[in-house]
């Protein structure tokens, strides 16, 4: 082997050092590295302690110091300061007149699809059922009816009203709209049906007056066209019963009505068997003759005569006499007044007559003032069987005279 020359074994310990250095780095850089790994491993430790006490449970000194910690913490910071925001009303309008064009174009959109909504809408509730024809219903049963109704799909508003034909209880009397009109479906259609006849039967009438039974019928069959029972026949007699009371009726109560019936009647004349004293009226004033009529059941009838010299103006001059002291019921006296042509006082004097229908009996009556200036006023009230009536009077000049049967006017006159 050849030997190495003293330079070559100087380069050689030169690279054997350096390949110590090399490693003795190498094992610092892995030593270094271990260290780092054992670091890492404390640090990892340290978060699992860390971590292990975050999960033991906060005891009640613990969440108080917590909240007074956060508490200090919070007014430790400064509060901020409240900056009022100022409207800028240039930068507004600004911002306006920039997107103008887009608002009107959103406004005009908005508008189109409003109106075609509208248009939509109109068409299809215009367009609604179909249309058909209204039947003719009338004349028939009501439960006929309302089945054609149902075949066209209408509906029934239905009223009630008293008929005059008996028997049609239930019937259909009138509708609207009327047969053949042509309807949407599902409309209205109103009935009037019968509920019958008001009365289907005579009532008892037997001491009612005649004129109580004339306005309970008048009263019973207003607004109908037939009244179903009417007044026929009346026929008066004597009897103790108050005058006008009716005292039998055929036929009797409880008669079924089918067609309109008469009812005819016995109606009493009053007692005839009381007697009236006449009075003695020579020289009485007509005030005192007027009162006197009140009082009597005596029918007087007046003659006026010109004053002579020895009798007295306004006052009766002569009467009727009789032979006996009493005499019947509303017997005719005769009674003579002396009426002035002319008087001091303004007044004039006279002797109201009428002709009247005779009446079977006693008929209240009245004789009423209305004078041209003034409230009216009644100068007498009495009872009269009709024929010739005559109450003398003294009113002033145009003053209307007004004579009352019952409550209707039976003559009228004006004094002049």
């Amino acid at each position: 082997m050849a030997r190495k020359s003293k330079k070559e074994l100087e380069e050689a310990k030169i690279d054997e050092a350096k390949i110590g250095e090399t490693k003795t780095e190498e094992i610092k850089i892995e030593e270094v590295k271990v260290e780092e790994v054992k670091v890492d491993e404390v640090k990892v430790d340290e978060v699992k302690v860390d971590e292990a006490k975050v999960e033991e449970p906060k005891t009640a000194e613990t969440e108080i110091d917590d909240s007074v910690s956060e508490k200090t913490e919070k007014e430790s910071k400064p509060r901020r300061k409240f900056t009022p925001h100022v409207i800028s009303f240039s930068g507004m309008y600004n911002r306006i007149k920039e997107n103008l064009w887009l608002m009107l174009g959103t406004l005009l959109v908005s508008f189109f699809v409003v109106v075609l909504l509208a248009i939509v809408i109109f068409f299809v509730a215009a367009k609604g059922p179909e249309k058909v024809m209204v039947p003719d219903v009338i004349g028939k049963k009501l439960e006929n009816g309302l089945l054609e109704m149902q075949v066209k799909e209408l509906y029934p508003k239905i009223s009630l009203r008293y008929s005059d034909t008996p028997g049609d209880e239930g019937t259909i009397l009138d509708q609207s709209p009327k047969s053949g009109a042509i309807v949407k479906g599902y409309s209205r259609v109103s009935l009037v049906v019968s509920r019958g006849v008001i009365a289907d039967q005579v009532g008892n009438y037997v001491g009612l007056k005649v004129d109580e039974m004339r306005m309970n019928l008048q009263t019973l069959f207003a607004g109908s066209t037939r009244p179903l029972i009417l007044i026929g026949d009346i026929v008066y007699q004597p009897d103790t019963s108050e005058a006008g009371s009716i005292l039998e009726q055929d036929p009797p109560e409880g008669t079924r009505i089918s067609d309109p019936i008469k009812v005819n009647l016995v109606v009493s004349r009053g007692p005839q068997y009381e007697n009236t004293k006449p009075p003695y009226l020579i020289g009485r004033s007509i005030n005192d003759v007027l009162q006197t009529i009140t009082r009597s059941k005596l029918i007087f009838d007046f003659t006026a005569y010109a004053p002579e010299e020895n009798e007295i103006p306004g006052t009766v001059v002569n009467q009727e006499s009789f032979d006996s002291e009493f005499v019947p019921n509303y017997s005719h006296m005769a009674v003579g007044i002396a009426i002035p042509t002319s008087s001091d006082d303004g007044n004039i004097y006279g002797i109201f007559e009428k002709e009247l229908d005779e009446y079977p009996y006693p008929v209240p009556m009245r004789l009423d003032a209305v004078p041209e200036e003034g409230d009216s006023y009644t100068i007498i009230s009495f009872n009269h069987t009709g024929g010739k009536v005559t109450i003398p009077y003294i009113v002033p000049a145009e003053t209307t005279l007004v004579l009352y049967a019952g409550d209707k006017v039976a003559g009228r006159e004006t004094v002049h």
